[in-house]
This record gives C-alpha cells, sequence and structure tokens, in this order.
C-alpha cells in the first residue's frame, strides 16, 4: 500500500499549499491562536519538508518522521482545541505510513483520518485547507473495503473542497492531479498540476516549495505523455 507523502501539504493563504498547505510561521497570532504554538508548528513544518524532500536513506526517514510524528502529538496535546497541531500530528503519521508501507501502515492512515476529522470540525479552512486536501489524499491511496477505507467518491469530494478553499495551493493542486491521473483523466489531471506550477513561489517555505514542484513536474510529464500518446 502506498500512502501520499503529505504537506498539507501544508499547504499558505493565498499562494501556499495545505497537506500539505500554508506556512504557519506567516500566520498571525490571535488571543485563540498561541505565538509558541505557532513557532512550533513552524519548526515542525521545516523539518517534515526536511525528511521528505532532503532525506534520502529510507531507515533514516522513517526514523525521524517517527520522531517528528511523536512531537507533532505533544504539541497536540500541549495546545487543545487547536486544528494546527492534530493536522500536522496528521500529516506526520500519513507520511510515516507512505514510508512503512504494507499493511502494518493501515492503522497510521486510519489514526491520520481520525486527526483530521476531528481538526475539521474545530477549524475546517485551517492551514490552506489541509483537512479536506490531507483526507482526499488518504481516501484514494489506501485500500478500499474489506482492508481500509479507501473510496474514490470521498476523494474526488474532499480534494476538490480543498481545491475550492486554497485554489493557488501547491499541495491541493499536486494531490488533484495525481488523483486525477490515477483515475484515467490525464487531460483535466494536466490543466490542475500546471496551473499549480504557474503559481508564485513560496520563498519561506523554499524546500517544501522546490520539492513538491520537482513531483508536479514530474507528473505532469506524465500525463502529458499519456495524452500524446492517444
Amino acid at each position: 500500500m502506498t500512502v501520499a507523502l503529505l504537506p498539507l501539504s501544508v499547504p499558505a493563504a493565498g499562494h501556499a499549499s495545505p497537506m500539505e498547505s500554508e506556512a504557519i510561521a506567516q500566520t498571525v497570532a490571535t488571543d485563540a491562536t498561541p505565538s509558541g504554538m505557532l513557532t512550533a508548528l513552524a519548526g515542525v513544518e521545516r523539518e517534515w519538508s526536511h525528511i521528505s524532500f532532503k532525506v534520502t536513506d529510507h531507515d533514516a526517514r522513517v526514523q525521524a518522521m517517527t520522531a517528528l510524528a511523536d512531537q507533532a502529538g505533544q504539541l497536540a496535546s500541549q495546545y487543545p482545541g487547536h486544528a494546527e497541531p492534530l493536522i500536522w500530528q496528521a500529516l506526520t503519521l500519513s507520511s510515516l505510513a507512505g514510508l512503512k508501507g504494507g499493511m502494518g501502515a493501515l492503522s497510521l492512515a486510519r489514526e491520520a483520518r481520525t486527526l483530521l476529522e476531528t481538526a475539521g470540525r474545530l477549524d475546517y479552512r485551517a492551514v490552506g485547507g489541509a483537512v479536506p486536501t490531507s483526507l482526499g489524499s488518504l481516501y484514494y491511496k489506501v485500500p478500499g473495503f474489506p482492508l481500509s477505507f479507501g473510496d474514490d467518491d470521498k476523494a474526488r469530494r474532499y480534494l476538490e473542497e480543498g481545491l475550492a478553499i486554497n485554489p493557488d495551493g501547491l499541495d491541493a493542486n499536486y494531490f488533484y492531479g495525481d488523483f486525477l491521473f490515477e483515475q484515467g483523466d490525464y487531460r483535466k489531471a494536466a490543466e490542475v498540476l500546471a496551473h499549480g506550477l504557474a503559481v508564485p513561489l513560496t520563498p519561506d517555505r523554499p524546500v517544501w516549495d522546490a520539492g513538491r514542484r520537482v513531483e508536479i513536474r514530474s507528473l505532469l510529464k506524465r500525463a502529458q505523455q499519456k495524452l500524446a500518446a492517444g
């Protein structure tokens, strides 16, 4: 089984992405959003990006992502009632599931789904729409019944909701484009992916931005090759 290495993703408001999505460091702290939480989560995002796009040794990636998932979980416990730590805990767990693969990853994917659903009840639009984008990616990456909860219809709905929240999000466009490619809709996939590449760079998240664009270019090339082959 393959599970997406999410941001959100981790998608920023405006031009940044979710899962992947919004750059947490740019979020304006309010009385309801502790600045210490945002600073800590910005560190989680930087480490997630480094592990996902810079660490090449598989065992080292698993070890580092496991530690990061524990760190994100501690932040979620430290700041109850906030969607952002739950989202990042979910993103690290789904990334860990993708790294581990196989049946053992299914429990991690289920835990990530539960965390995202909980975060969505608190703030469905948080982190640039990371909740629907990340849920969508989980629903099309995991197996369907009876092995797991995979569901292409739910995936499409969530991914389209994520794109509606953050139409210029790098992750929102990438994961929706990847889903469309897997569905055989190469023309629409190419359109969505090309739009993703056209959005402005995210200078405060250079590792994630560059890494995700490499993935988008690769997938866009494959979609164009499918279209050229008729």
